[in-house]
């Protein structure tokens, strides 16, 4: 499992129409292109345990509202939203993580602030969509030319594209263990069953709330920040998002199907048990009672009670009609 930040660490990069990237921007500096409107600047904070550097920057160098610094840096994870603050947007997104040796499924959140010309993000454990689009801007791509909402389009494009990897594993997992169930329906199968359905919902949690918000954007509602040669691109990720859900759910039907295969594999096993009981059950039932019969022990009342040959007599008209119960119970196909 991926283990939190323990230091604070704020990388930026400042791109200038027409220059190249300048990376290690001062606080003052990035104050000043704030200000201006010019160009575009990207702050990421890994958020540590010392989270005093980076509340004073969200704080005092951009102005941040206090409760989004609050949504930062508190230790739950926080469903995906947008708010819009007016000059600002904040945004958060899941990313998902997946241990798939120890089947563990995890999600981290990543905060998004999205401003005219400015992107500041920040999250508490290490996130694949930044350092993707870190790469991709290092390398002088598009990322960088087009504005604050193309790079927040980037960031949130990588993020829910993460979730389509980890959900074909799932699948691949509940196609298997649909074989074991049938053939081997034992407990261990049946809490793979339930570790695999309950990731599935939580991979439902997560990507509902986010469809919605990424839903927001390529209707065009915060069109003033994030310009309309953005929305088709934000139509783009939410057709993703809608294609993952379409996939979770499948999987997890899947699931309940393997959790199904497996109480009526259970029941059938626990029915031919109580079934072949109720075969001996009924054979010693006739015989029980002749030996009770011939255990009362008078004299003159029991067939061939005096009888050298009574006992043999006895065992052999019990196995007559032990053969006969189970004579007929073949031909009645109970077994």
């Amino acid at each position: 499992m991926i283990e939190p930040f323990t230091r604070s660490d704020i990388t930026s990069c400042y791109r200038m129409e027409g220059d190249g990237l300048t990376f290690g921007v001062a606080p003052e500096r990035m104050r000043e292109i704030v200000r201006e409107g010019s160009g575009l600047l990207w702050v990421d904070i890994a958020a540590g345990q010392d989270r005093a550097v980076g509340e004073r920057l969200l704080r005092e160098i951009f102005g941040f509202h206090p409760l989004t610094v609050d949504d930062c840096y508190n230790t739950l994870i926080d469903p995906p939203k947008v708010d819009d603050y007016g000059d600002y947007l904040f945004i958060i997104v899941h990313e998902v993580h997946y241990d798939a040796p120890d089947e563990v499924l995890w999600s981290s959140e990543l905060d998004l602030y999205v401003g005219r010309n400015y992107v500041v993000t920040l999250h508490r454990y290490p996130a694949s969509s930044v350092d993707e689009v870190r790469r991709r801007g290092e390398q002088r791509s598009l990322v960088l030319d087009k504005g604050a909402g193309f790079l927040a389009h980037a960031l949130i494009d990588v993020a829910v594209d993460n979730f389509q990897p980890v959900v074909e594993r799932l699948d691949e997992q509940v196609e298997a263990v649909e074989e074991r169930v049938l053939v081997q329906p034992e407990r261990d199968v049946l809490q793979e069953v339930l570790r695999l359905r309950r990731n599935a919902q939580r991979l439902r949690r997560s990507i509902l709330p986010q469809r919605d918000v990424v839903n927001r954007f390529a209707r065009g509602e915060y069109e003033r920040l994030v310009g309309q040669a953005s929305l088709m691109y934000f139509r783009d990720i939410y057709d993703h998002t809608v294609r993952v859900d379409e996939m979770i759910e499948g999987v997890r039907d899947q699931a309940d199907s393997a959790l199904n295969t497996y109480l009526s594999s259970v029941n059938n096993r626990v029915n031919e048990v109580m079934k072949t009981l109720a075969i001996v059950a009924a054979i010693f039932l006739p015989l029980t009672l002749v030996a009770s019969i011939y255990g009362t022990n008078f004299e003159n009342t029991l067939p061939e009670y005096g009888h050298n040959a009574g006992f043999v007599g006895m065992i052999v008209v019990m196995a007559v009609i032990a053969a006969g119960l189970l004579w007929w119970f073949r031909w009645r196909r109970w077994i």
